[in-house]
């Protein structure tokens, strides 16, 4: 309910219109309802209302907290909790078991039309949109894998033209996507990797060049995080050599800005500088009014340009090239873009204390939300690391006493 930003009254809502688009007959629930599901009062809700919150929250019921009446909870349920080796065979053959058990009777007279394609594409773009406000949850992934399976069940509930089929693997290969992206984000790369493959399958039977440009994209990121430039730049390649690059230069220029990072990753600076400034020429030359994907739009632009180039001159210790791209980032970023502005405001710290300019750099690193310092996986690893090196820098100095109060109250729960 909190990473929703639900009440006991709007996750009601929100189940009775799930239920209604189930069974033609909105819901009866109320905030009481919640209440006692959260108090253990209910411990099994009725089939309709279960089926109608796993679609509202992405997660199995038992996943909740609900036991299925007259046992505990199951032992492969528990032990998907306890083994992540076991989570993530569970991930790979999570799609598979939805088509499985999703199939329909004989005869299903079932059409499957724009509509739920439209309905996919609505729950797709507020996946992006928890992304942009939280990213790296391991809630946001399991969501996106979750109605990954549900298109893919979709698949299975009747007929459907080749376009309308087509549509709907699109759809499934973007959550999956977004379960990849949300798995790097988070530095969970073992089940990153499962989703990976996936996506890139369901890419291959949708036909679409943007969502295969978007897994082969974040591919090469898996690749970049891990520190494999190598195979970085094959997975950006195949990103890059598809027509989509050709035909818009926005998606070019995402292409090249990405290459430009794994450079930067590699110590390669003169082919780090040479694929930013395509990137830029790329990019002005690009229509901002042209038809995109809602994933595209609403991330790419010359702010996340500028945090590409942040990263890539920040590995290569060129800290003074970094800090003017993250002050231009900064400066640049959408308001919804909360994830990215934490991300770039501790590399804006680290690019300030490269320099030696301890004083602003633990300014900045204290102005990075304490939400993101804590939660998010990248960001704390980060300010772990910038923690060491201002004790290394000025070990005794005020101001480093003054970081070390602040980490003290903040990272309660990391540091």
């Amino acid at each position: 309910m909190k990473e929703h930003g639900h009440s006991s009254n709007s996750l009601a809502e929100a189940v009775n219109s799930a239920v209604g688009d189930l069974t033609g007959r909105v819901g009866g629930l109320d905030g009481s309802s919640v209440r006692d599901w959260k108090a253990g009062r209910v411990r099994w809700p009725k089939s309709a209302t279960r089926v109608a919150l796993e679609k509202v929250t992405g997660l199995p019921a038992t996943a909740l907290g609900f036991v299925p009446r007259g046992r505990a909870l199951s032992s492969d349920v528990a032990a998907l909790q306890e083994d992540p080796v076991e989570r993530r065979r569970f991930l790979a053959s999570g799609s598979a078991l939805a088509a499985v058990t999703a199939a329909p009777a004989a005869g299903s007279g079932r059409r499957i039309g724009t509509s739920d394609v439209v309905r996919l594409q609505r729950r797709f773009t507020e996946i992006i949109a928890s992304d942009h406000r939280h990213g790296g949850r391991l809630g946001i992934e399991q969501k996106a894998a979750a109605l990954a399976d549900e298109a893919l069940a979709l698949q299975n509930s009747g007929s459907a033209s080749q376009r309308v089929r087509a549509r709907v693997y699109a759809c499934a290969a973007a959550f999956r996507s977004s379960a990849m992206w949300a798995s790097i984000d988070g530095r969970r790369y073992d089940d990153a990797m499962v989703h990976m493959r996936e996506a890139q399958a369901l890419a291959e039977l949708a036909a679409d060049p943007a969502i295969k440009f978007r897994i082969w994209s974040h591919a090469g990121t898996l690749y970049r995080h891990l520190g494999r430039p190598g195979e970085a730049m094959a997975a950006n390649d195949v990103a890059r050599s598809l027509c989509i690059t050709r035909r818009d230069p926005l998606f070019a220029s995402l292409g090249l800005a990405r290459q430009a990072a794994i450079h930067g990753v590699a110590g390669n600076l003169t082919a780090a500088r040479r694929g930013f400034s395509q990137a830029q020429d790329a990019m002005d030359r690009a229509d901002p009014g042209a038809d995109r994907p809602v994933w595209m739009t609403s991330f790419y632009d010359q702010a996340e340009l500028d945090s590409l180039a942040l990263t890539g001159y920040l590995a290569l210790g060129d800290h003074e090239t970094a800090e003017a791209h993250a002050h231009r980032c900064l400066a640049a970023l959408r308001p919804h873009m909360q994830r990215s502005k934490a991300i770039a405001t501790t590399r804006l710290a680290c690019a300030q204390l490269g320099q030696g300019d301890v004083g602003p750099a633990v300014a900045t690193a204290m102005a990075v939300p304490a939400d993101a310092a804590v939660h998010h996986p990248r960001v704390a690893r980060m300010l772990r690391n910038f923690h060491i090196k201002v004790h290394a820098m000025a070990p005794n100095s005020p101001t480093t006493r003054m970081w070390n109060e602040y980490a003290h109250t903040t990272w309660k729960e990391s540091v």
